[in-house]
Order: structure tokens, then C-alpha cells, then sequence
């Protein structure tokens, strides 16, 4: 069920109102999803339900994306901002500590949560922030022509084209290994998205310094990557599992960089298992 809540950030000008947008549904240990950059809540669709047998599932809207309002001005679409977002956001519906799943910049906002003990456990799929510079760069240049494509191409065309697999396959091929199983209607949906998405170039200037450099002791941490994630190459997990020694790195056969759509079943486990993980010592 869609639902928004509003609270109020500090800022550098005082305290700023956010309201963000989200769904709620199932039982159990909450467990905050996050979604990447120009994408939306609807993301998480194909595990929602599978998540939801054991979970009390909170899917979001970031700010400026989706159906969430942009950030007020004096707020920015950096890390320690949309951290502090979150925090918010858990306070005012009384999550203590959720269980954390995000993909892409939902990853590593995840992780950022972690780090900031926010999260009871943290689940990242392909996450940011572990690229080598020319990586960041390829990734950012795939990401700004997605975007321009999706604000150039005319809604009617976008609808023709989602109706065969052969269309769907061109509009989102980028980011899923399987975009023939994506329904017409949820690429519609997530190409109206990206070009609405009024919080993407902000996000992106603030992403071009970022690394992730933490390890995170303590917090049970998966670090899970599709073996065909065209946009950030799996090679960076391993980066990753150097960074946080004790996280689980999991490889997703067969899925792109969105994968939750390309084996949901897996995806729905690897999470599950991953907030069922007691405490590293």
C-alpha cells in the first residue's frame, strides 16, 4: 500500500521539510529496499512478495525520484544528506535499526546506513561507490545517455516499443540481463521515471568523488553482483569484499545490474539469508 510521511532534515539553513514516498507490506523484521539511481520503488516489484512471507517490507521512493518530491533547496543529493534522510525517515515510522537491501546507489546508501549503525543488516546489490575512476566514468556516461534517450523518446514510441521483447530489450538491456521478462507496462513505467527523475544530475555530480572505504565490523554485510551487470563490471565486488573482509560476497548467475527482475527467487534468498546472518565478532 503507497503511503508518504514527512519530517523535517537539519541543513546548514535550519531544519528543511522531506517528504518521501513508500510502500509497505507483510510482517516480521523490517526491512528498508532501496532502489538506484533514476529508478524507482517499483524496482523491487518481483521479490516484494516473496519478501514479505517473513518480512515487514518498506519499499521507498530517494527523494527526487519516483513519486518522492525533491529535496528543498539547502539540502544536497550527497551521502552524508540522504543518510541523514533515512535516518529521519526510519524515526518517523518508528523502524529501530530496519534490515537494509539496496542496489546500485540504493547499495550503497545502504551501506552509508550501516556504517552509520542504522541498519541491523545490510544487503548490497552491485553497489556504488567501489569503481576504479575509469569505471565511475563509463558507468556516469551509460547512465547520462539512459537518460537523455529517455527524455528524447516520445511516450507512444515508448509504449510501441515495450510491447515486444525485441523493444523492451532496447530500452533496458542496459541494466537487465533478462529485459524480455520485464512486463511493457513496468518499462513504461521506469523510462517515465528516469526522465522525470528530478533529483538525477544532482546526484550525479555528487557521486563523481565517492568511495566507499569503510570496513563495516560487527554488521552482517552480503555483497552480491549479477555476472552479467553491464553498468558496474562484478569485478568491483571483489573490491569490495577487500574493503569490508568479513561481508558475504555472493555471485548472482545469470543477472545484470538490476537484478532483482532477473531471478527474483535468488535475489528474494540472498536478502533473506543475508538479514538471518548473526553479528560478525
Amino acid at each position: 500500500m503507497s503511503a508518504t510521511v514527512s519530517f523535517k532534515v537539519p541543513s546548514p539553513r535550519g531544519p528543511q521539510p522531506v517528504t518521501v514516498s513508500y510502500a509497505r507490506v507483510g510482517s516480521g523484521e523490517p526491512l528498508l529496499l532501496l532502489h538506484g539511481i533514476g529508478h524507482h520503488r517499483q524496482a523491487w516489484d518481483p521479490v516484494v512478495d516473496i519478501l514479505a512471507t517473513e518480512r515487514d517490507v518498506i519499499a521507498v521512493d530517494l527523494p527526487g525520484f519516483g513519486v518522492s518530491p525533491a529535496l528543498p533547496d539547502g539540502l544536497a543529493y550527497d551521502l552524508p544528506t540522504t543518510t541523514a534522510v533515512f535516518g529521519a525517515f526510519c524515526e518517523a515510522l518508528g523502524l529501530e535499526r530496519p534490515h537494509v537491501a539496496g542496489n546500485s546507489l540504493g547499495g550503497l546508501l545502504a551501506l552509508e546506513l550501516g556504517r552509520e549503525r542504522l541498519a541491523r543488516s545490510v544487503t548490497a546489490l552491485s553497489p556504488a561507490g567501489f569503481w576504479s575512476e575509469p569505471e565511475r566514468r563509463y558507468a556516469f556516461g551509460v547512465l547520462t545517455a539512459m537518460r537523455q534517450i529517455s527524455r528524447r523518446l516520445p511516450l507512444p514510441l515508448v509504449q510501441q516499443l515495450s510491447r515486444s521483447a525485441a523493444g523492451r530489450t532496447m530500452l533496458t538491456s542496459t541494466i537487465y540481463a533478462r529485459p524480455g521478462r520485464r512486463s511493457p507496462e513496468a518499462v513504461v513505467a521506469e523510462t517515465l521515471a528516469l526522465a522525470g527523475a528530478t533529483g538525477f544530475d544532482a546526484t550525479l555530480r555528487a557521486g563523481r568523488a565517492v568511495r566507499f572505504t569503510d570496513d563495516l565490523p560487527g554488521l552482517p554485510v552480503t555483497v552480491a553482483w549479477g555476472t552479467k551487470d553491464m553498468l558496474l563490471v562484478r569485478r568491483q565486488g571483489v573490491r569490495a569484499k577487500q574493503m569490508i573482509p568479513r561481508a558475504r560476497l555472493v555471485r548472482l548467475p545469470g543477472c545484470g545490474h538490476v537484478p532483482m527482475n532477473d531471478d527474483p527467487a535468488l535475489v528474494a534468498r540472498v536478502i533473506l539469508d543475508g538479514s538471518r546472518v548473526p553479528a560478525a565478532r
